[in-house]
């Protein structure tokens, strides 16, 4: 049975988007089933007007959760100057879940001199995370 993995990362420009999908493309190459939120729930950017905003912040969210509890794991991408907060609050979610989780990060930025983030963050992670692709496939053959 695949294991499938949840995506959790900000979505808010076209780089963030073409990468998100790159990741997802990946995990589906390497046999895994992806919940990836900008292709199943939908962008709130697109969907919402005037009329309907909080109609389709409540599906997003909804949707995005089914999608948490669906998953056997969740995949953090951590990129950026600062975590994304609903990617926080997906990580919390799962973790209390007991959801497999796992940090991918490339970037150099951090918060502290050692390199490390918030250490809550990472203790979601056990303290692992995946610096390329190489050891992200490595992390999930572990779990």
């Amino acid at each position: 049975m695949k294991k499938r993995i949840y995506v959790a990362a900000p979505l808010f420009n076209e780089m963030e988007l073409e990468r998100n999908s790159r990741i997802k493309e990946i995990l589906v190459n390497n046999g895994y089933e992806v919940y990836l939120p900008q292709d199943e729930a939908g962008l709130a950017f697109d969907l919402i007007d005037e009329n309907n905003k909080l109609e389709i912040n409540k599906k997003i969210f909804e949707e995005d959760i089914k999608g948490i509890n669906s998953s056997d794991i969740l995949l953090f991408l951590l990129d950026g100057r600062v975590p994304d907060e609903g990617a926080c609050v997906e990580l919390g979610y799962a973790y209390a879940l007991n959801k497999k989780c796992i940090g991918y990060k490339t970037d150099t930025r951090a918060l502290d001199k050692t390199g490390d983030d918030n250490l809550f963050i990472e203790a979601c992670f056990d303290f692992k995370i995946a610096r390329n692709i190489d050891m992200l496939l490595e992390y999930l053959k572990e779990l």
